[in-house]
């Protein structure tokens, strides 16, 4: 965790979008907690939630992709803790590969929420518990949410001829 540089968390609105969020019921205590905070920003921001879950975070682009076929944004939300093994490189290049792939191939903002970390203490200082340091479901709904906004600006500007041309 870096610890500085966030560009803020603070609602934006997107009333009317619905918010897809896949979250992964491995190490359940911190994804549960983190899926009622995208759930929470959401709401805050006006948009709907729907919400399915998964065993794992290899599961989350699969399943981030049939919601971004329905929804304006997907947040994806999960937990991967370094073990001893190259297991935790293998997971992390296939959730963020795909969730990548997801977002480019669909058109539609995919916020990565899955947390890649070295040990569960970090993970928790980064899933919005009570002293958590960050808070990943909230601010990776708002992100996804402030993303749809910018797209939706670039189509309405895109149809507005300017410049060369017009």
């Amino acid at each position: 965790m870096a610890g500085f540089g966030e560009p803020g968390t603070t609602p934006v609105d997107a009333t009317g979008m619905t918010v897809g969020v896949v979250a992964a019921r491995w190490h359940g205590e911190l994804t549960d907690h983190m899926l009622d905070r995208a759930v929470a920003a959401a709401q805050a921001c006006g948009a709907r939630a729907v919400v399915a879950r998964v065993a794992g975070s290899v599961e989350l682009p699969v399943v981030a992709q049939a919601l971004a076929r329905r929804c304006d944004v997907v947040v994806a939300l999960g937990v991967v803790v370094r073990g001893a093994t190259a297991h935790f490189d293998y997971v992390c290049r296939s959730v963020t590969d795909g969730l990548t792939r997801v977002a480019l191939d669909e058109g539609k903002p995919v916020a990565h929420g899955v947390l890649t970390v070295d040990t569960i203490e970090q993970a928790r200082d980064r899933a919005g518990l009570p002293g958590s340091a960050e808070d990943k479901g909230w601010s990776s709904t708002v992100a996804a949410l402030d993303a749809a906004i910018s797209i939706r600006q670039v189509a309405i500007a895109s149809n507005q001829r300017v410049g060369f041309g017009a």
